[in-house]
């Protein structure tokens, strides 16, 4: 059965179900505010992953949209990013790592859900591209890491990477961290999308037992 996304914007279908309570809630607080394609990732109680689009700006709605598709009323802190990061490996080409570092205190983030080769366990705030975003406090994207000013090099294959900070209450209290064994992988497009993904899961997700 089709159903056109106006009506699953209005009456809350999600591919062949329809909304839990705790999803329409969620829709009126921000975690469902882009309708859902019919590429949905949920499929008879299964999950696929989707085939997004090659234009920048289609993609990171897309992939949005499967997001908000995927987490549902979830709120754990774990599953919701284990769960991003990998929707974000699986659809997103180019990628050598993908996945977070947790705030765990003022000085120091600590490796969290991830996809791709074992990475470093412990960043100081200020140090590499992760901690100069969480003190800037805004994203960083890097075209060359080699030529960014005390790299973290936690896979040498890594040539480019975007970091985007996760905010609760004022504070950052996480980043999202991706990279790529390509130069200048990254563009502005991207970056704003992923920021915008970000913004998604901060919405839908108990980011208390990091703030």
């Amino acid at each position: 059965m089709v159903i056109d996304d106006r009506l699953r914007a209005t009456f809350g279908f999600i591919g062949e179900r329809t909304l839990s309570p705790g999803e329409r809630r969620g829709r009126r607080a921000g975690c469902f505010d882009v309708p859902i394609s019919n590429g949905s990732l949920h499929t008879g109680g299964m999950f696929h992953v989707p085939s997004l689009s090659a234009d920048p700006a289609t993609f990171h709605a897309e992939l949005r949209a499967q997001l908000q598709a995927l987490l549902g009323d979830e709120r754990d802190l774990v599953a919701n990013l284990a769960n991003a990061a990998a929707l974000i490996w699986h659809t997103t080409p180019d990628l050598n790592w993908a996945g977070f570092y947790l705030r765990r205190s003022e000085s120091e983030l600590v490796l969290g859900p991830f996809q791709g080769k074992p990475a470093c366990v412990r960043i100081a705030v200020g140090k590499g591209v992760c901690g100069t975003a969480v003190a800037r406090d805004a994203s960083v994207l890097v075209e060359d890491v080699h030529a960014f000013p005390g790299h973290i090099a936690c896979d040498g294959d890594s040539r480019s990477e975007l970091v985007v900070p996760i905010r609760h209450a004022g504070r950052v209290v996480g980043v999202l961290d991706l990279d790529s064994p390509s130069l200048a992988r990254f563009s502005q497009a991207d970056q704003e999308g992923f920021e915008a993904l970000v913004r998604t899961l901060e919405a839908c997700t108990d980011l208390r037992s990091v703030s």
